[in-house]
């Protein structure tokens, strides 16, 4: 099992068993956005999270190293993403830096980043 297969495992067992995010977050202990991310393979979890997710979702015992190991961030499936907000992300990042401002914050330092383009209808076929 590899870290794809294991993510669409969880998705999958999450969807049969009815849960929400926000269930599997109060189980983790951690916060709902950070839990979800973790689930899709974008943060490590620590020992105790992850035999929490592999009780949570009955996975198999391989599951445990793989919730703990640290994720490839920055791949993507497809050489050039489809979705519009993703796309131009993307670009950026192969182009230049975002404009981006910082501001202090007592619960960490935030970036602001500010997206400007024009709207494009969806056509109907």
């Amino acid at each position: 099992m590899d870290r794809a297969e294991l993510t669409e495992l969880i998705a999958t067992t999450r969807a049969q068993k009815g849960l929400t995010w926000s269930e599997v977050a109060d189980a983790v202990g951690a916060s709902k956005e950070w839990v979800t991310a973790g689930c899709l393979g974008q943060m490590t979890f620590d020992a105790a999270q992850a035999a929490t997710l592999v009780a949570q979702f009955e996975l198999p015992t391989e599951a445990l190293k793989l919730l703990q190991t640290r994720p490839h961030r920055g791949s993507l499936s497809t050489p050039v993403p489809t979705d519009p907000l993703i796309y131009r992300f993307a670009s950026w990042s192969a182009c230049t830096a975002p404009p981006s401002t910082s501001s202090e914050d007592p619960a960490g330092d935030r970036v602001n980043l500010s997206m400007s383009g024009r709207f494009l209808p969806d056509e109907r076929y």
